[in-house]
């Protein structure tokens, strides 16, 4: 059962994500199809559709403050089985967005750590770089020895690459986040 709490910016949140995730949201028709193929879906109390449909209803404090948008892994599953062509995962980033800039309760555990992590890698390598993810989140968690034992097998089933990848464009990368940290006043 989905409890939703009016309030007078309820309609204001459904505009926003609209405006930055550039999707019209009175298309979706509840066929949960971005659930069923959600691979975090099982983990979060919100389901995708829950998620649709709250900012249908004009949810707001519910929708800032909900596990998925911290926990959504923008994989693009929900986007590609959608029948609409809705790109909810563009409306999870415009979510979470909202909920940074709005101040909501961050959720508890390390999601928020591991998303700084992944993002400081693409920032400095232009792609994803595991080692150097591991090694921020490790740093950050201040748990540096717990799986060690799994590098050995990750490094030999070719799992992960002991040097940063070559190819992409960096600077194009580079000039993205600028461009972001330029638009919201963001810092490194």
């Amino acid at each position: 059962m989905i409890t939703i709490k009016k309030t007078k910016n309820s309609r204001a949140l459904k505009d926003a994500v609209e405006a930055l995730s550039g999707v019209d949201l009175s298309v979706c028709y509840q066929c949960k199809k971005c659930s069923g193929g959600c691979p975090v879906a099982t983990l979060t109390r919100s389901r995708p559709s829950e998620i649709m449909r709250q900012l249908h209803l004009g949810a707001a404090d519910e929708l800032l403050a909900s596990d998925l948008v911290w926990m959504c892994v923008s994989c693009g599953t929900c986007s590609a089985r959608c029948p609409m062509g809705i790109d909810v995962a563009a409306v999870m980033d415009a979510l979470r967005w909202l909920a940074l800039e709005h101040g909501a309760p961050k959720p508890q555990g390390n999601v928020p750590l591991f998303n700084r992590a992944f993002l400081k890698t693409v920032e400095t390598f232009g792609r994803a770089y595991e080692i150097g993810l591991i090694a921020g989140y490790k740093l950050g968690t201040g748990k540096l020895m717990s799986d060690v034992e799994k590098f050995p097998v990750m490094l030999r089933k070719g799992k992960i690459a002991l040097l940063p990848p070559r190819g992409g464009d960096r600077q194009a990368v580079k000039r993205i986040f600028n461009k972001v940290k330029a638009s919201t006043g963001a810092k490194s």
